[in-house]
């Protein structure tokens, strides 16, 4: 299963009809989210990411919450596509929640406030490839995943389901479990369009 760096990449698709029968232990999954938050780049080395990996039991609550909170607000004769979708993320094996510190980032501003603008931004870059870092390694474990983004609407309830600091901003929740059914091929626009080399 292991592949090389650019054909992990090449292979990495949101998979969303998943099960919770995975061939990767926990451990090996907090071993990968921990190898990522340790080593993804961010800007003058703030380490502004966070994660929260929830085993099965606290990710099947994670989920329960999503939907009780969705059932609040997905009007009535919208619901059952939801619960349904819901139901598909319930049915993994776990989730990784990804946060940034909004405290680090805070104290980059102050400390160098001719960057201030620009640091929520390089924030969510770091974010960003921590993400990709992880859902990269899970689907190199043979493991499907795809990232969801119920923030804000789930916050506050996962804020204090999990104790976890009020500095800590969600910003999405990566779903995983075993491939039930793969993804069809992948189109994709003209790399020439999109990359151009000068010189």
């Amino acid at each position: 299963m292991k592949r090389d760096f650019l054909e992990a990449v090449r292979h990495r698709r949101s998979v969303y009809d998943i099960g919770a029968a995975v061939a990767v232990e926990h451990d090996r999954v907090v071993a990968i989210v921990h190898h990522a938050i340790l080593h993804t780049p961010s800007t003058f080395n703030s380490q502004s990411s966070r994660a929260v990996v929830l085993k099965p039991d606290a990710h099947r609550r994670l989920w329960d919450i999503v939907l009780d909170i969705l059932r609040g607000v997905v009007p009535e004769e919208s619901f059952p596509a939801t619960e349904e979708k819901i139901a598909g993320f319930r049915a993994g094996a776990g989730t990784v929640m990804f946060f940034e510190d909004q405290a680090v980032i805070d104290g980059l501003s102050t400390s160098y406030p001719l960057y201030a603008a620009q640091f929520p931004l390089f924030s969510l870059q770091t974010s960003g490839m921590a993400q990709y870092i992880v859902w990269t390694a899970l689907e190199d474990e043979g493991c499907g995943a795809s990232l969801q983004h119920y923030n804000p609407l789930i916050d506050e309830a996962v804020h204090r389901e999990w104790g976890i600091a009020p500095s800590w901003r969600l910003l999405s929740q990566l779903v995983y479990g075993s491939v039930k059914h793969w993804p069809g091929e992948k189109s994709f626009s003209p790399i020439e369009e999109r990359v151009l080399v000068k010189g």
